[in-house]
């Protein structure tokens, strides 16, 4: 098909679009993840500009996390019909359980959303409109949380995630989000603003709006550079897991799902993590930390023939019998994960106002702000003036007051009944000498030191720990 291409731009967007439609059967229908803002606009616009409208179908997931989301899913809904493309969407809850990312689990939903939509218009590839600059923004949030190869391949141009039936596909990805406006404008396209993406709490706004500007002043070709860095990570990673297949059929264990305990010590450690990661992988589990991969082996090298390992993570623990090492189903509520706890060394800071205290074994920061005696997590100043602060690791059984003169707690309990997953509980514990003073995701420990009603008229102070990154 010839169109006219009016500006470079539109050039560029409807050369992406074609090369994406080459690639596919010319019957094959295309659905299009359409969240109503620019990218998506434009890249559904330039799909029936380039295919037609009978090849198209967008998708829209209302999350319901906005005012705004029924305007957006009417505006959606009518963008689509003005270019006779067939519509359809779901609604998804998005949990706010404490200890998980908002974030992190509305991408889950839409994506398991998106998946649902295609199985039921049986639609075999769907488009998302990534771009370079999205890419680059996810390299350098990937670099600064310390990924390793996987985590800096960032985003494929085409991939099929493991047993799915959907291959996602990104067209624009080699396109800037400057280039995809000046499409937008040209072709005289209404979107959606959503006011989320201007809030620099987030990391991925705070690298956009405040990082990346000046950044392209200076290094003008960074999305460029930082998207070979990711085609490079991609290739470095395919080698891992072809060795990691290699080891996998080595050191398959005797049940289905497991793995020899022998054969995967026998390895050194960062083949043997490197094993790991690609079985966690085939087993449909969330990624581990280093630590966690690292703490693994060492409590797999050191208990010998005993049957006491447990590691839990992301609902999950992994557990040894008999020589094997296989995952088991394992939850907050499971009594034995205390035997999980991670010892990491005390650190100790005397508090004279500071405002921020960095922990990196923790990779996190507790932030003291000055506050009114009734916010959350509010302290008298003295208290924690009075004694050296300590932060350390759980070591089990520690207690702590929720209300003044409520009734003394389990930090376990605590944490289920907060619903706090075992694996989000490795938290520094912040003392004030000997005595806790406060616990991230629980709060402050409400005992008579720090009670409010004993203080009238005192300084304030609110604490809160931060971890050093949220992906957006």
């Amino acid at each position: 098909m010839t169109l006219s291409a009016d500006t470079p731009a539109d050039r560029l967007v409807l050369d992406a679009v074609g090369v994406a439609f080459g690639a596919l059967p010319d019957d094959a229908r295309i659905a299009i993840a359409f969240s109503g803002g620019v990218d998506s606009t434009a890249l559904l616009d330039a799909a029936v500009r380039v295919g037609g409208a009978s090849r198209c179908i967008a998708f829209h997931v209302h999350h319901g996390l906005s005012a705004n989301a029924d305007e957006w899913l009417a505006h959606c809904g009518a963008f689509a019909r003005e270019r006779g493309v067939e519509f359809a969407s779901l609604h998804v809850d998005v949990s706010r359980a404490g200890g998980l990312s908002i974030e992190a689990t509305a991408r889950d939903a839409r994506y398991r959303a998106l998946d649902a939509l295609c199985a039921q218009h049986r639609v075999r590839t769907l488009w998302l409109a990534q771009h370079a600059d999205d890419q680059a923004e996810t390299v350098l949030l990937q670099l600064l949380r310390g990924a390793g190869l996987a985590g800096l391949a960032a985003m494929a141009p085409e991939y099929l995630p493991s047993g799915a039936s959907v291959a996602r596909v990104r067209p624009l990805l080699h396109l800037l989000r400057a280039q995809l406006e000046q499409y937008a404008h040209a072709r005289d396209l209404r979107w959606i603003d959503d006011e989320s993406n201007n809030d620099t709490r987030y990391a991925r706004n705070a690298l956009r709006h405040d990082v990346l500007p000046p950044l392209a002043v200076h290094f003008p070709g960074f999305r460029d550079a930082l998207a070979r860095t990711a085609a490079h990570a991609a290739s470095a990673q395919r080698l891992l897991d072809e060795l990691a297949r290699i080891d996998l059929q080595t050191a398959r264990g005797e049940e289905e799902g497991a793995l020899s305990r022998d054969a995967l010590l026998a390895l050194d450690d960062d083949r043997a993590a490197n094993l790991l990661r690609y079985w966690m992988r085939t087993l449909g589990l969330t990624a581990a930390s280093t630590a966690r991969l690292k703490d693994a082996l060492r409590q797999l090298r050191a208990i010998g023939d005993a049957h006491s390992l447990r590691v839990d993570h992301a609902g999950q623990a992994l557990r040894s019998y008999r020589g094997q090492v296989y995952w088991e189903a394992g939850d907050s509520a499971d009594p034995a994960d205390e035997t999980a706890l991670v010892e990491r060394a005390e650190s100790v800071l005397v508090w004279q106002g500071q405002s921020v205290w960095r922990l990196p074994q923790w990779r996190g920061t507790f932030v003291f702000s000055d506050a009114s005696a009734d916010a959350p997590d509010a302290i008298p100043a003295d208290a924690l003036a009075r004694a050296p602060l300590v932060a350390r690791s759980r070591r089990g059984g520690e207690r702590m007051r929720c209300v003044a003169n409520g009734p003394s707690r389990t930090l376990k309990n605590l944490f289920q009944e907060r619903g706090v997953p075992s694996w989000k509980r490795d938290v520094p514990l912040l003392f004030a000498g000997d005595a806790l003073l406060f616990v991230p995701l629980i709060g402050v420990n409400r005992a008579a030191p720090v009670d409010p009603a004993q203080h009238g008229g005192a300084r304030y102070i609110q604490i809160a720990w931060r971890e050093d990154l949220t992906l957006a």
